[in-house]
């Protein structure tokens, strides 16, 4: 099984984790799944929280969204989606800004597989922030009130707190997926670092195809 289809079987094996404390589901989840010495405070109440740590120019972020997308459909009431856009240098930070712009105004179930899929399949330069304004100009988003939101305070407080959240849970990489605040898993968990690298060469040039699944899944 390659890096992608044991990868997209995380998020229901993380989930199983947690409600299982059976031998055989430690054993099944001991070479792709950490869990965390320190547990860390979760902001979802008594839901279950899933933290997504992404980058949108990452090509394995973007193959797992349709892998996503159908757990998604089928994931309990009980859990929790919060996705968080990785800041590993600077040159990531419009990225990070975009998600947090579009998810202040609302749109990220709208626009959020869009985004990924005009920057990888179509090469839209969506980390540049002329091109960014006309993009979300064009898909129905008011152009001024989201240059305004890109540049708020709210915004930076939110890149701040992003940053804090890669630091208490260590993420050196993406996708990355935290359930509960206890358990950790990540593409080179899933198949290893040479696996990880093996598949980011395979799907890195544009031209992946397109999954309608992933444009109206996510939620």
């Amino acid at each position: 099984m390659n890096l992608l289809l044991r990868f997209a079987r995380l998020a229901p094996l993380l989930i199983l984790a947690l409600l299982s404390t059976g031998e055989a589901a430690q054993t099944a989840l001991r070479s792709e799944v950490v869990r965390l010495d320190s547990p860390e405070p979760v902001a979802t109440g008594e839901r279950i929280e899933v933290l997504e740590f992404f980058y949108y120019a990452c090509p394995i972020c973007y193959e797992l969204q349709p892998h996503m997308s159908r757990w998604l459909i089928q994931a309990p009431e009980y859990v929790a989606l919060r996705r968080i856009p990785e800041l590993s240098s600077e040159n990531w930070e419009p990225f990070a800004k975009l998600y947090f712009t579009l998810e202040t105004l609302v749109q990220v179930t709208r626009l959020h597989w869009p985004v990924y899929d005009d920057f990888h399949f179509d090469g839209v330069k969506l980390n540049e922030e002329a091109v960014m304004l006309e993009w979300v100009s064009r898909n129905g988003v008011d152009r001024q009130q989201f240059a305004a939101v890109y540049a708020s305070d709210e915004v930076k407080e939110k890149i701040i707190r992003a940053r804090e959240m890669m630091k208490r849970y260590d993420v050196r990489g993406v996708p990355t997926i935290v359930v509960d605040g206890k358990y950790l898993s990540s593409a080179r968990l899933a198949g290893g670092a040479k696996d990880a690298d093996a598949d980011r060469r395979r799907t890195g040039a544009p031209g992946a195809q397109r999954t309608a699944l992933a444009r109206g899944g996510l939620r």
